[in-house]
């Protein structure tokens, strides 16, 4: 049992778009990550998924409007939901998810990260 600093766990991220593990509790997985540009369009069909800007800027695009997230600033997509989180420039996110949930949500391409790394 150890204390995370979150400055320094998110200077240990250098690749985009790529979750880490930070923390496990209850079947449920705070993920840290670092996002810029865009990502592509899913969702999840068993899960619920909350995003918490740290640093930055975030959009979240859902099919009928955008919600734009500043630092401190979270939402929360309800499970099946479809949306396509964006970056304009670099934001530093905090993920908290069921361990089971895939980034790239009901798509398995080049961007599926399955393996993810512990900071």
């Amino acid at each position: 049992m150890d204390k995370i600093n979150l400055a320094e766990a998110f200077s240990r991220i250098n690749e985009f778009w790529s979750p880490q593990i930070a923390g496990e509790l209850n079947g449920q997985q705070l993920r840290l990550a670092k996002l810029k540009g865009e990502f592509v369009w899913h969702h999840h069909e068993n899960e619920d998924e909350l995003f918490l800007v740290i640093r930055g800027r975030l959009i979240i695009h859902l099919r009928d409007k955008d919600v734009e997230l500043r630092e401190g600033e979270f939402f929360i997509v309800p499970r099946g939901v479809e949306h396509q989180p964006e970056s304009p420039g670099e934001a530093w996110v905090v993920l908290f998810e069921p361990a089971e949930t895939l980034n790239t949500g009901n798509l398995e391409n080049e961007r599926t990260k399955r393996n993810l790394g512990h900071i």
